[in-house]
């Protein structure tokens, strides 16, 4: 009896009883697990291509400095957290930092600085002991530099703050005296100014719509600006409300006595501006004077004493 006929027909009935046996494995789909596979991986892609259209520095600098944070944060001392905590709260958070991120911004920026002085100092001056001390001064200066940048942050903000307070309190004065209540007149002067001093009327009325007492919310706005005539206002409002006084009379001295710090302040700048002119006057303008009245002078008796 032949053999191969015999081998061919196995075969065929193997592969037929694998086929039968690959199809009555398979379980039925389901749908609500296909769909949600399907917007898993959905899911997936999407946060791809939305972290894919973050800038570079942010996908790139943001994961180092926060891997760099934690090995900063065991250096520094509590003190120094709260400083700084309070010190981003006056600059209203740039770039919504944290105290972890704004340590690892300051050790990126001492890496960044000290490898700048390396490479420059070191291959200019021809000598690696001297790269590696000033990679050390660099390394300082980067890691001092990010203060100077969030002082001049405060500093701005708090000046916005001082230019805004004359004209916000005007506002609120006018409305308070039309009849509408101390947040009705707060929400129109967040309504028709813009500025940073309105963000925080605009957080204070959140914070009492959401069951804050008005005296709290007001009495917070003072640590994240430290602008003293702000101080003194909220001083003034909570004052009179724990004492029953009428606030439009408040409101009203105040503006007054705003009005006439804002006069005091331009008369000081406008007395300082004479001192502040001399410097340039003296150091590029007369210098070129005496270069075209001295100059020919100087030229002949040169001559003549040849």
């Amino acid at each position: 009896m032949p053999i191969l006929p015999l081998i061919v027909a196995a075969a065929a009935a193997g592969a037929v009883l694998l086929l039968f046996l690959g199809l009555a494995g398979t379980a039925p789909v389901d749908p609500v697990q296909a769909r949600l596979t399907q917007l898993g991986s959905m899911q997936a892609r999407n946060l791809e291509e939305l972290e894919l259209q973050q800038p570079f520095l942010e996908r790139t600098l943001r994961p180092l400095a926060s891997r760099l944070s934690s090995s900063v944060a065991r250096v520094t001392s509590a003190s120094f957290a709260e400083r700084t905590q309070k010190r981003l709260a006056l600059a209203r958070h740039p770039g919504l930092l944290r105290v972890a991120d704004w340590l690892g911004i300051k050790a990126v920026s001492a890496i960044i600085f000290a490898a700048i002085f390396f490479l420059l100092m070191g291959i200019l001056l021809g000598s690696p002991g001297t790269g590696i001390l000033l990679a050390g001064v660099g390394l300082g200066i980067g890691y001092i530099a990010p203060e100077f940048w969030l002082g001049g942050r405060v500093r701005k903000r708090q000046k916005a703050i001082l230019l805004m307070i004359p004209d916000a309190l005007d506002l609120l004065t006018i409305s308070v005296r039309a009849g509408l209540g101390f947040d009705a007149a707060l929400g129109k002067v967040v309504e028709k100014l813009k500025g940073p001093l309105t963000e925080e009327f605009r957080r204070a009325l959140a914070e009492v719509r959401v069951g804050k007492a008005r005296r709290e919310a007001l009495r917070d706005i003072i640590p994240r600006t430290e602008v003293v005539p702000l101080t003194n206002f909220i001083g003034a409002i909570i004052q009179a409300e724990q004492l029953g006084v009428s606030i439009s009379k408040v409101l009203q001295v105040q503006s007054e006595q705003l009005r006439i710090e804002r006069r005091q302040r331009a008369e000081e700048m406008a007395a300082k501006a004479p001192i502040k002119m001399l410097f340039p006057l003296v150091g590029c303008i007369f210098p070129s004077l005496f270069i075209v009245i001295l100059g020919p002078a100087v030229i002949l008796i040169m001559q003549n004493l040849g």
